[in-house]
């Protein structure tokens, strides 16, 4: 998967990842241990809460895409040699470092994108799901395999699986440990769209780039009444998503965008 032509890169420097700002507010963040299929160790976790919280820093930053390093995983999974040594209590540590990074992603105030290119099971399922949407390429596999190694997963796996794809098929797929390939998650809405795996980072800067056109604090908005409201009832957020609509009439990105309509122009949001 390669990087798009004529794009300046601005890189952070971690251990384990690679943070590019590749084009203006649009970051790519790539897990980076292609040797062990990216599996998530402590020190990935522990730099990709750090790398979330720069982003989230950044009042440039529109778009976050997510990626793993090489042709044949996204992310593999957690690190079972580290995983191996753990007692009891260091295993409960372990998911809840886990657990706070990726919902230190997912609580993001710009979308996530994760562009899955190869396996994503176990763990890397689960960071796939805490982003706010999936590209997969076509060799995409997405699983939680982990009763197979005696244990449940562990970085809300359970949880956000059968959100997703409901109580039956989230179980289906949790007790048996079967993978489904990309064209079984596209049907099943685990994945938005599939790509050849060559063209899958160019069409992931794509929409990030269409995306990052729109108002930022509309989508801030949108972010949170999607987010909060899916543990609602409809009438509450309904009432939210009132006052939200409401309060984005004091914006200055209101504002434009509806003056830019008026004057038949492109908005320019700041």
């Amino acid at each position: 998967m390669n990087m798009p032509e004529q794009i300046p890169a601005i890189e952070a420097s971690f251990e384990t990842l690679l943070l590019n700002e590749i084009q203006c507010g649009i970051y790519l963040l790539t897990i980076n241990r292609p040797k062990v299929l990216n599996a998530l160790n402590t020190t990935v976790l522990s730099e990709l809460a750090q790398a979330v919280e720069q982003v989230d820093n950044d009042s440039n930053a529109r778009v976050l895409l997510i990626t793993g390093a090489g042709d044949k995983s996204f992310v593999a999974g957690a690190d079972i040699t580290e995983m191996n040594t753990l007692t009891p209590l260091e295993g409960k540590a372990f998911a809840e470092r886990g657990m706070a990074a990726f919902r230190r992603l997912e609580q993001m105030k710009i979308p996530v994108i994760a562009l899955v290119n190869g396996y994503a099971l176990g763990g890397g399922c689960e960071l796939a799901m805490s982003c706010d949407f999936v590209l997969a390429s076509d060799n995409a596999r997405f699983g939680q395999p982990e009763v197979s190694l005696g244990i449940t997963p562990g970085f809300g796996g359970s949880q956000r699986l059968t959100r997703l794809l409901g109580r039956a098929m989230a179980m289906e797929l949790l007790v048996s440990g079967r993978a489904m390939n990309a064209e079984e998650a596209l049907q099943r809405g685990l994945a938005n769209h599939v790509y050849p795996q060559s063209d899958l980072l160019s069409e992931g800067v794509a929409l990030a780039s269409r995306i990052s056109q729109n108002s930022p604090t509309a989508i801030q908005m949108t972010k949170q009444l999607v987010q909060r409201g899916q543990d609602l009832d409809l009438e509450n957020g309904c009432v939210m998503e009132s006052d939200l609509f409401g309060l984005s009439f004091a914006t200055p990105d209101r504002a434009e965008g509806m003056q830019a309509f008026i004057d038949n122009r492109k908005p320019s949001f700041v």
